[in-house]
């Protein structure tokens, strides 16, 4: 359950992502430009408002759903996925980003599937009409479908919403109308649920009373501030580099809807705000909080304009109280909420880790069984995708094991999700220990942190080194493993490495700049579609690239692999180094793979003889031309 709440949250994620700098742009433009903005009064600003509705409206919900399209359909999928949006958005004046979420991946997924259909039945010439009226009959299809069915049934989702807001305002029930409020916001309803439930009631209440908790309800900026700083220490990639601005147009410009994407992208960490939100309409209550009217936009400062004399101390301290909480869980939430990690596979790395500091065999992990080092007769190495990081580190054992004689082991690589069940050991990255332990539950988990060079390696060479030497001689060795690459003389090997994709002397930047930089690269090389730079994205996401020796590896998820076209590498060189990583790892040569088989095997051995250390990759990076590693990792030298 909890791996498919982290999958959901990043396909989410990789909708909102990429578009994430057109809502900072919807969000200044309001906060300055609408009449209660800043700069509302100035002369032009009423003609610059006419953007804020029209962005709101078509702009955001259409760039949703060509970015949802696109990453499973490609292009065709992405124009299909916005032509399906904008049926949804015509069917109601609501805004429609749920209704983008569905409609986006959905056109994708049918141009996909026709795609694949009339694969090998197009004459030849007609490719492009093909495409362009198949896209064009699908889209409209799919964008009457969603007037008359997605966007009415979205519809009706956020009217149950607010109805139950309403229902728990009337029945005295106010802290729990966080709960319907919040997740009503990310739909969108912030300011139907305020100025059409709250601000009527707290109306007549401020009448009587001279000021209204109700108008603190939806419009408290601490809630949305809690969560963004959340994402600033807790937060990866693009959300957390983002996140920061996000937190200022929220809070002081009152742009509540600047927080929604960070919510959709992670579901789970809607609990944060709602929690917060709770106990701050609790705290607001007990202090006898309220404001003399609504505050609109719900910024600090409108909040403060609108604080009776006497309330600012209960006003500030349900804001703030609010942020703390809805901080401190939504941290919670984004560090832990999904790991695979369980405290028994981390006392069992770090049991491994005391082991290989002392030279000691590596204990049985306590994911898995316990396993005689004299019955192993196969080890694998599993990563998400199986096609990058468990083929190096499996390269390197397997290498380890022949210098120690030992030639009755196979050592293969395979995705996670598809090792074989006849094997007694598993080698994977600690964050994939978990899925390792139920897809292999008779064999003995090694979690280790990277495939390159983890000392794990030799402590378990040595320990089936030794238990060789105490019982019978070695088997004859095996037939060769499917998933290593059989050498071939070098004129019979693919040039799967161009010159033209070898870039030196590259200048520092962030591990997604980089791995978008390799992505790109493979795009216009035709190795892959554009969804494939998403899918390194998420692989990277789900546990850093960086393998150790200071090489990253960028490549897909196991997902992704749809989107690779034919196989290819791309080669970068970063003689100043990029920090990859919560680990932070030194990154100096940068190797991104697409692979439909097993036909770049040969290269990762090349690069694991070349750069098995820190010192012979940072060798080969100040040292090589392009020549020189044209040459090399194509096996012409």
């Amino acid at each position: 359950m909890k791996e498919r709440v982290q999958k959901f949250g990043r396909f989410l994620s990789g909708m909102v992502m990429p578009n994430i700098g057109a809502f900072i742009a919807w969000g200044l433009i309001a906060a300055l430009f609408i009449p209660d903005g800043w700069l509302g009064k100035w002369g032009p600003a009423a003609t610059i408002n006419t953007m804020v509705g029209p962005m709101l409206q078509y702009l955001l919900p259409i760039l949703i759903g060509y970015t949802g399209g696109r990453a499973v359909g490609g292009q065709k999928g992405a124009v299909t996925g916005a032509l399906a949006t904008l049926g949804a958005i015509a069917s109601t004046s609501s805004t429609m980003f749920i209704g983008a979420m569905i409609c986006g991946p959905l056109g994708g997924w049918c141009i996909k599937k026709f795609d694949k259909a009339m694969e090998g039945h197009i004459p030849a010439g007609f490719e492009m009409v093909v495409n362009n009226f198949s896209v064009g009959i699908i889209g409209g299809i799919l964008a009457v479908l969603s007037i008359f069915v997605i966007g009415p049934a979205c519809v009706t989702i956020t009217d149950i919403l607010g109805a139950g807001v309403g229902l728990l305002v009337n029945n005295g029930l106010l802290p729990l109308t966080a709960i319907l409020v919040e997740p009503a916001k990310v739909l969108f309803l912030n300011n139907a649920i305020n100025h059409g439930v709250f601000t009527p009631i707290g109306t007549q209440e401020a009448m009587e009373a001279g000021k209204s908790i109700l108008f603190m309800i939806e419009s408290n900026p601490g809630p949305g501030l809690g969560l963004l700083l959340a994402y600033c220490v807790a937060g990866k990639g693009e959300t957390r580099s983002s996140a920061g601005a996000a937190a200022v147009i929220q809070f002081v410009g009152g742009i509540h809807e600047i927080y929604f994407p960070y919510v959709l992208m992670n579901p789970i960490v809607i609990l944060g705000p709602m929690v917060g939100n709770i106990v701050g309409i609790f705290t607001l209550s007990v202090l006898k909080g309220g404001l003399v009217a609504a505050a609109s936009p719900g910024s600090i400062i409108a909040e403060m304009l609108m604080t009776p004399k006497g309330g600012y101390f209960a006003n500030i301290a349900g804001i703030g109280i609010a942020a703390v909480v809805s901080f401190l869980i939504s941290v919670f939430l984004l560090k832990f909420f999904g790991k695979d990690a369980s405290l028994e596979e981390a006392q069992a790395q770090v049991a491994a880790s005391k082991a290989a500091s002392k030279g000691q065999a590596v204990p049985a992990s306590s994911t898995g069984a316990s396993v005689s080092a004299k019955d192993v007769k196969k080890i694998v190495f599993a990563c998400d995708a199986g096609m990058g990081s468990s083929a190096m580190g499996a390269t390197m054992v397997r290498n380890k094991l022949k210098d120690a004689g030992i030639t009755d082991i196979e050592v293969i690589h395979y995705p996670v999700g598809e090792i074989p069940g006849d094997c007694q050991i598993v080698v994977t990255h600690h964050e994939l220990s978990g899925r390792a332990a139920q897809r292999a539950p008779q064999a003995r988990i090694i979690p280790i942190k990277n495939f390159m060079g983890a000392p794990e390696y030799d402590v378990l060479v040595k320990e089936l080194l030794e238990a060789r030497k105490g019982g019978a001689a070695p088997a004859a060795a095996p037939a060769a493993a499917p998933a290593a690459a059989e050498a071939k003389p070098a004129g019979e090997r693919p040039i799967l490495l161009e010159k033209k994709n070898i870039v030196l002397n590259c200048k520092p930047v962030s591990p997604e700049e980089a791995i978008k930089a390799v992505g790109k690269r493979m795009v216009e090389s035709g190795y892959a579609e554009e969804g494939y730079i998403q899918g390194m994205l998420d692989r990277d996401a789900s546990f850093p690239v960086a393998i150790g020796s200071h090489v990253a590896i960028p490549h897909g998820t196991n997902e992704s692999r749809s989107f690779i076209k034919k196989t290819g590498l791309v080669v970068m060189t970063y003689p100043e180094g990029i920090v990859w990583g919560e680990d932070e790892e030194l990154v100096r040569l940068v190797v991104g793979i697409a692979s439909t088989g097993e036909e770049h095997m040969d290269i990762l051995d090349r690069i694991v003889q070349v750069a098995e250390t820190e010192e012979d990759t940072d060798k080969l990076v100040d040292n090589a031309g392009v020549d020189q590693l044209y040459k090399l990792l194509n096996g012409l030298e």
